[in-house]
């Protein structure tokens, strides 16, 4: 018999925390960071297909929640707002090898259920 889901921690030791961590958006400029190791917003903003609002508005519950650092900047004469993940935000793998379990155990329910 499987653990019930509510056994699963999304927020354990270096987690992210479920309300943050299980936003896509959020997740997708953890992941994008992850890879690029630092981006601007515009990188951020053409790469993931967000407005400048929307793009804005995840970044500052990242900064207030210690996942991500931003620094202001320029390149030559125009501003630019430069994003990295903190050491904290780098516990993305704790999170997406959570997710990865979820997707596991959906799976196997999903399939359990249409061979019934």
């Amino acid at each position: 018999m499987r653990a019930p889901i509510g056994s699963l921690s999304l927020s354990g030791s270096g987690g992210l925390g479920a309300r943050v961590a299980l936003h896509r958006v959020c997740l997708g400029i953890m992941t994008v960071l992850r890879e690029a190791g630092e981006a601007d917003f515009a990188f951020l903003k053409d790469n993931l297909d967000l407005t400048d609002g929307n793009l804005g508005r995840h970044l500052e519950v990242l900064a207030a929640a210690g996942y991500i650092s931003t620094r202001r900047g320029y390149d030559g004469r125009r501003s630019r707002t430069w994003v990295r993940l903190t050491p904290q935000g780098s516990a993305l793998q704790i999170e997406i090898e959570a997710l990865r379990t979820i997707i596991n155990r959906a799976d196997g329910t999903s399939r359990a259920s249409s061979t019934s």
